[in-house]
């Protein structure tokens, strides 16, 4: 989506909106996307919102993260930084709504053959394991496998898919005002046959007292599982994972943390990173797993990190704690 001829995207205009002063083009694309020769007052606080209404710009219905104008359509998001300030960015969309729509179509058309499949495989040899009929042990391992791979392919499919659709800003995202630690809670529990299989601990510390957030619940168990996996297949037996959260003003934090060997920085760096990890690691499983979950999560208007040290590596993710409707990056883009 987005992509040129070369197979590259295209730049990214941006503005940086600082807390003071005036705000600040960081290069000429920016007003070349909106169609403008300056741009409106603006502040901080207006943000990609004030940015793109006073530039005339409406979000397209339906799909996350589009704005449009008389024809003119872009991908805009933005990133709050530390000194209160806000980095605007946007990129044009070729593809029309009816595009988006299509393949979206398209996708889940793909999703339903393949996963029906799958299904059908999976329920077979689930009746052949229900006990009713006796079995060799070897039949029986097999059976096992069958099963345990089906699952897996599962799995797969759906962060595929899901990743894809995503891409296309159009993920599907059931949002309610609800508690965290339920969701926390569910994606321990779910993770806790992996983490015993791994002999790793895997420990819920106590929580401090957490507002409301406005998220779909499944969307972000699957990102807390997603982290929780990826220290898994890199812990040692007997080391401990520690799922937390806190409390940061406007935002809410939860952290998986691994106490363990440390991660060289260039793999930390990268861990998001789906293509770059794919081809080094010879594999797509976990990258594109991780890449979902940072999706999921800048879906919410929420940021993801790694950070590594002496005792070990945390994953992170942030959810605005606010109503007021926020838009990130998405995962596709490096700045």
């Amino acid at each position: 989506m987005g992509e040129t001829e070369a197979g590259h995207e295209p730049a990214p205009g941006l503005v940086l909106l600082s807390r003071q002063g005036t705000p600040r083009l960081l290069g000429p694309l920016l007003l070349e996307h909106l169609g403008l020769e300056a741009l409106p007052p603006l502040v901080a606080a207006d943000g990609l919102d004030g940015l793109l209404t006073a530039a005339g710009f409406h979000p397209r219905e339906g799909v996350r993260g589009v704005w449009e104008r008389e024809g003119r359509a872009l991908l805009a998001g933005e990133e709050a930084l530390e000194d209160g300030g806000r980095l605007v960015w946007t990129r044009p969309v070729p593809w029309s709504s009816e595009r988006v729509a299509e393949r979206v179509r398209y996708l889940s058309l793909a999703s339903h053959d393949l996963r029906g499949s799958l299904a059908n495989i999976r329920s077979y040899a689930a009746l052949l394991l229900n006990g009713r009929v006796p079995l060799e042990p070897k039949a029986q391992r097999g059976l096992e496998t069958i099963l345990r791979n089906a699952d897996r392919s599962l799995s797969f499919a759906q962060d595929f898919f899901d990743s894809s659709r995503a891409e296309l800003g159009a993920l599907a995202c059931e949002r309610e005002r609800q508690p965290l630690l339920p969701i926390l809670d569910a994606a321990v529990e779910r993770m806790r046959a992996a983490s015993s299989a791994a002999s790793v601990a895997l420990v819920m510390d106590p929580l401090p007292d957490l507002p409301d957030v406005e998220v779909d619940a499944g969307r972000i168990q699957h990102a807390v599982e997603a982290f929780v996996h990826h220290h898994l297949v890199r812990a040692q037996p007997g080391e401990e994972l520690h799922v937390r959260a806190v409390s940061l003003g406007p935002q809410v934090r939860v952290e998986v943390r691994r106490d363990g060997a440390p991660v060289p920085e260039e793999d930390i760096a990268a861990v998001f990173q789906c293509e770059e990890r794919a081809f080094r690691e010879r594999k797509l499983e976990d990258p594109l797993r991780i890449f979902l979950a940072r999706q999921e999560v800048e879906a919410h208007g929420g940021q993801v990190g790694a950070q590594t040290d002496a005792g070990g590596s945390t994953l992170f993710l942030t959810l605005p704690v606010s109503l007021v409707r926020e838009l990130a990056h998405p995962a596709g883009w490096q700045a």
